[in-house]
């Protein structure tokens, strides 16, 4: 049985070696067909060293990032050739594609970059990081409660451009001895600022119900997904109603661990589709789009798991609902809106029409949302999270400008052979 195991991981890692090396090859092809960089044009970098599995990481910072380029040239650093060509096929900021130390520091030094941005932790970030006359700065893949919200990793950081009060009582309540008022900025949430984008259907009096699942998660902790608990009877009961519209949006890497949770995903998308045949006026969408917008603007109420999607949704101030996991081992954060939300358990799922109009239309439950969107979120008014974001921005060049004429320093060369084992 072992040998068998090892095989397929064999045979696994081979496949993984030559889907990476085709990559490699089209990334460049593709770059060397585009005219180069203008030399010391980019003062905003934003570090991805994912492959093309974790996109949904980069592709909510798009917009934000593109208004930011208006001001701030912006480039993305992509160390993975399948994130690189997924960057590439996107076309929505310049890519540099440095898969190893040496092409990062070449390119590092024909560029102007003072502040660096990561929207996540992975590991790979430390090779960026002893460039030291550079902010680092994190700015996250979006706004939860969960354990990943309060790492100490937050301290290898130079700042962290945090969503709002919540962030912050999350952060001082986990980190021992971090200075929040000088490390962290409150920006709110600039994604919401983009909530737009063309409708996949035609608004017909229909009470649109958003149902977005995240995936099974890799260990007890952090089974949040509910496709297989909630999401099949969910639908169904959407699904058959003549006065509701279902738009569902799995996480695009729903069964990555789990078969069977991927089958029940599956089979969510064929009752859409068998759905939409009966009946072409319900116009039920399946949503796998890298676009993140609409769907929270135009919902009248959303059912989401623990996960981003969940303040995604408070940004928008609009109703939702989460759901409850089934493991017990699932750490669900007690402090935040977790501790007030509108809970939807998996007895409860078939009857989740009855649950939506209820949030629809209790006052009550209206006025606390609103509370605690002020909470996470501050200011939501249109453009107000945008503005906060340009203001952090420049913020942190002013301070760059300051240390830069108090220290004198000129070019640096911060190479280090030592650190170049990943050629």
């Amino acid at each position: 049985m072992g040998i068998v195991r090892d095989a397929r991981k064999a045979g696994a890692l081979l496949r993984k070696a030559i889907v990476g090396r085709a990559a490699v090859q089209e990334v460049r092809r593709r770059l060397g067909q585009r005219p180069p960089h203008p030399s010391h044009h980019f003062r905003v970098a934003v570090y991805f060293a994912d492959g093309a599995v974790n996109m949904y990481q980069m592709r909510q910072w798009y917009r934000p990032l593109a208004e930011l380029a208006r001001i701030q040239p912006v480039v993305v650093l992509s160390r993975n050739a399948t994130g690189a060509r997924a960057l590439l096929d996107d076309g929505a900021l310049p890519v540099a594609f440095v898969p190893t130390v040496r092409d990062l520091e070449r390119y590092i030094a024909t560029q102007d970059i003072r502040i660096v941005l990561y929207v996540n932790q992975n590991t790979r970030n430390f090779q960026m990081f002893r460039y030291g006359r550079r902010w680092h700065v994190f700015i996250n893949h979006g706004e939860s409660d969960k354990m990943y919200m309060t790492t100490n990793q937050f301290k290898a950081y130079d700042y962290a451009l945090v969503a709002g009060d919540a962030a912050r009582e999350r952060l001082s309540r986990v980190l021992w001895d971090y200075d929040l008022d000088a490390r962290t900025i409150a920006i709110g949430r600039p994604q919401a600022d983009h909530y737009s984008g063309v409708l996949p259907y035609t608004p017909d009096g229909r009470t649109v119900v958003l149902y977005a699942p995240t995936w099974e998660g890799d260990r007890p902790s952090a089974h949040y997904g509910s496709i297989r608990s909630h999401g099949e009877a969910l639908a169904a009961a959407v699904l058959a109603s003549p006065e509701h519209r279902l738009v569902y949006r799995p996480h695009p890497r729903s069964g990555v661990v789990d078969h069977e949770y991927g089958a029940a995903n599956r089979r969510i998308i064929d009752a859409i589709r068998a759905a939409n045949a009966a009946d072409p006026t319900a116009q039920h969408v399946f949503d796998d789009t890298p676009d993140l917008g609409w769907q929270l603007a135009a919902s009248d109420v959303a059912i989401v798991d623990i996960s981003a999607m969940v303040y995604d949704r408070l940004a928008a101030d609009k109703p939702l609902m989460v759901t409850r996991p089934v493991d017990p081992a699932a750490i669900v954060d007690t402090h935040g809106y977790l501790s007030d939300a509108e809970w939807l358990t998996a007895q409860d799922a078939p009857d989740i029409l009855a649950a939506a109009q209820r949030v629809l239309s209790d006052g009550e439950a209206v006025s606390r949302l609103s509370g605690w969107v002020r909470h996470y979120f501050g200011d939501t008014a249109p453009g107000a999270a945008t503005a906060r974001f340009h203001a952090a921005i420049d913020r942190l060049m002013s301070e760059w400008e300051q240390w830069h004429t108090r220290t004198g320093d000129e070019d640096d060369d911060e190479s280090d052979e030592a650190d170049l084992g990943d050629d």
